[in-house]
């Protein structure tokens, strides 16, 4: 089976059933994306399929083939991506730091789709992503920090 990502063509000999998330840290050697709860509750899986954010820990590689996934090593391409990051960095969001690829992914999905989202938008967005340390305020305003600057 191929699968793109981060723009790259990857042929890998899988089952269909695989979770994503195996073949994305485990064959490709991507391992920004991480494991978390295996249940699609947390969010620290948190990839894009077609721009989309997906919970890579219970999607099956079927479904991404023939779309493309993006994972966190490579949304600093997106300008998005860029913004988030750096409003990330700026608001020192991350604490421990584990959940936050699952955070940025989710934040870029929702850039993606809404230039300006409203308070509403972002918690709608970013509800199925847990951050043990609370850092959600902050979290919200990098993402309204970044929406100005994309």
């Amino acid at each position: 089976m191929q699968l793109q990502i981060n723009g790259k063509p990857y042929d890998l000999d899988v089952d269909d059933d695989m979770p994503l998330l195996w073949a994305i840290r485990d064959i490709v050697g991507l391992t920004g994306t991480k494991f978390g709860c295996g249940k699609a509750l947390c969010g620290a899986c948190t990839v894009m399929l077609n721009n989309q954010a997906i919970r890579s820990c219970l999607t099956p590689v079927s479904v991404a083939k023939g779309g493309s996934i993006t994972t966190i090593e490579s949304i600093d391409a997106l300008p998005q991506g860029k913004a988030l990051q750096q409003a990330w960095v700026e608001l020192d969001v991350p604490q421990c730091g584990y959940c936050q690829s699952g955070q940025l992914m989710s934040a870029t999905a929702l850039l993606l789709s809404n230039a300006h989202p409203t308070d509403a938008d972002i918690d709608g967005a970013m509800s199925g992503n847990v951050c043990r340390c609370g850092t959600y305020q902050r979290i919200r305003q990098a993402i309204k920090n970044a929406a100005q600057e994309v």
